[in-house]
């Protein structure tokens, strides 16, 4: 077996035996594995996306407020946010390679009963069981792909993202193709994609079942003293927990709401915003492929606060342009601001050695947290004053990027960077 078989999926049972020694000294990127876990991650976001673009579907089968809207968001967030980080310190003490394909049979039902929901407490239920299966997948995932990154982890986390990004982009747009003019029945075609989601994962379960006692597994996934204080790595912390309230608040208001704010302020129709709600989510996607290489070469830290910070005079813009341009600025910020994250995670992850799934279903959590309030918080606000009022105080937000200048310079980051 040559070592690009090796660093692939195992295709037959023997190829993840403990036997097979070629797989045990193989130590490059193995981007089959990267792959896999991208594609699925694609499957995962599009599955949850759809919700997202389900919202006026919704919104008028049920006569949804805004209120209403926001609590679907924050139901399927807060079930994400809530377990992912106690998953990830599980997992960091018991690896439990066979989570990732049970992870999408919460999915899948979720998806099942959205289609067939009834009333807005089953589609927040259905919301709940879809955000279930994210607050597992993520944080091994995330594990996953250090495993295989052979040290390149900005590289690695990037692949394994920008199949999620993609993943989010195409729900609106399939959205616009299959459930507006089909209704919310057809929802139960993408439980499809949960089944397919099911069988890659099983086998990627397997490679990463046999890496955890191998070379690889215990180089990418040990400890290495960073050479920060305590006290240096709390403050870190901080600094990035400001910057994940910062993007994601900002974006829970985009994702969420884009629509509605292009319906009502334009007049554009409900197909034609979903439209436009897929040139906002795929830009996120271009964002994502670049921010992980680029910090993986000039530092993580130039990259958080160019991306968040640089996202900022477009933001305060999009509130005061026209249709045209107001897809223009969605774009540009989507792609900038969605470079952070990338470097966001493997920067907390260096920060602490050992503890990869904790530190990514903490990052994790935290974002769909985040999301997730920010989505309610600014429903109840769009109710009470108006959807164009939201984006007006929206734009402020990317300015905190400004606290990313705080986060310390890693002395040994290249040490870091080799030990993976």
């Amino acid at each position: 077996m040559n070592q690009a078989t090796a660093s692939s999926l195992p295709a037959t049972p023997a190829a993840a035996a403990p036997t097979d020694t070629a797989a045990a000294k193989n130590t490059g990127v193995a981007f089959g594995v990267l792959g896999a876990i991208s594609v699925t991650h694609l499957l995962n976001d599009m599955m949850q996306s759809v919700l997202l673009a389900l919202y006026p579907v919704l919104k008028g089968n049920f006569d949804l407020s805004f209120a209403q809207v926001g609590v679907i968001t924050l139901a399927f967030q807060f079930s994400s946010s809530l377990l992912q980080p106690l998953i990830g310190r599980f997992t960091d003490k018991k690896p439990q390679p066979l989570s990732l394909p049970i992870a999408m049979g919460f999915t899948f039902m979720g998806l099942l009963l959205l289609s067939q929901a009834w009333n807005f407490p089953s589609v927040v239920l259905a919301a709940a069981l879809i955000g279930m299966g994210s607050s597992v997948f993520h944080p091994e995932s995330s594990r996953v792909a250090r495993m295989a990154s052979a040290g390149q982890h900005g590289l690695a986390q990037s692949i394994f993202q920008v199949g999620g990004n993609l993943g989010s982009s195409l729900g609106p747009l399939l959205a616009a193709l299959l459930i507006v003019p089909h209704g919310q029945p057809s929802v139960a075609w993408f439980s499809l994609a949960a089944l397919l989601a099911m069988a890659i994962l099983y086998r990627v379960s397997r490679w990463y079942k046999f890496h955890l006692t191998s070379a690889r597994g215990k180089k990418s996934l040990g400890k290495v003293e960073t050479g920060l204080t305590r006290r240096e790595v709390k403050r870190a912390l901080i600094v990035l927990l400001v910057l994940i309230f910062s993007k994601y608040f900002y974006t829970a208001g985009l994702n969420s709401y884009f629509t509605f704010y292009l319906i009502h302020h334009f007049g554009v129709s409900i197909q034609n915003a979903q439209y436009c709600l897929f040139v906002f989510l795929f830009s996120v996607a271009v964002g994502t492929v670049v921010g992980g290489p680029v910090g993986d070469r000039i530092g993580r830290k130039r990259v958080i606060w160019g991306s968040i910070l640089g996202a900022a005079p477009f933001a305060l813009a999009l509130p005061y342009v026209n249709l045209f341009w107001t897809i223009v600025l969605a774009f540009i910020i989507g792609s900038v601001i969605a470079s952070a994250f990338s470097a966001i995670l493997v920067y907390a992850q260096e920060l602490v050695p050992g503890k990869t799934g904790t530190i990514s279903g903490l990052f994790f959590g935290l974002a769909f947290g985040m999301a997730g309030i920010g989505a309610a918080v600014l429903g109840t606000l769009a109710d009470a004053t108006s959807i164009e009022f939201v984006f007006h105080v929206c734009a402020f937000l990317p300015l905190l990027g400004v606290t990313a200048f705080l986060l310390p310079n890693m002395r040994n980051h290249r040490k870091v960077q080799a030990a993976g």
